[in-house]
């Protein structure tokens, strides 16, 4: 079980802890921020872009097969109830992550076919697209 400590480092900045790594979160200027780090979005973004990446490589190099790098370019959108199969309902909203991938290197179709497969297993996109339980717990101010 993976465990990421964060915690408030004053206005709206947050020191992400894990694995031994420590980084900053933050809003930008304009939400309020001070801009001292990626929001969040981008945070989760980036989670998938980078598990995507690696995922690929990693088969391509059991596969022997040419891929010299990856680049990923992720969008997140909210869209309205016309998009959400639900037009009646106004409060209706579809999360929508739009992921383009660039595969380098001399690849044929069908490797290049078989990496966009494998692009869906990796284990972030797993985890987003399944049925995900948030399980909260205060704890005491001495833990």
């Amino acid at each position: 079980m993976a465990e990421v400590i964060v915690r408030s480092e004053g206005n709206l900045r947050q020191r992400i802890e894990g694995n031994g790594q420590v980084f900053l979160a933050d809003e930008p200027r304009a939400a309020g921020g001070d801009d001292a780090g990626p929001d969040p979005y981008t945070l989760l973004l980036g989670a998938l872009g980078a598990c995507t990446a690696m995922t690929l490589q990693l088969y391509a190099r059991r596969q022997a097969w040419p891929l010299q790098g990856v680049e990923v370019r992720l969008t997140h959108e909210r869209t309205y109830a016309e998009d959400c199969g639900r037009p009646d309902d106004a409060d209706c909203r579809l999360t929508r992550i739009t992921r383009r991938l660039s595969l380098l290197g001399p690849l044929d179709g069908a490797q290049r076919a078989r990496l966009i497969e494998i692009a869906a297993r990796c284990p972030v996109h797993k985890t987003l697209t399944g049925e995900i339980e948030i399980v909260d717990e205060v704890l005491s101010p001495e833990s």
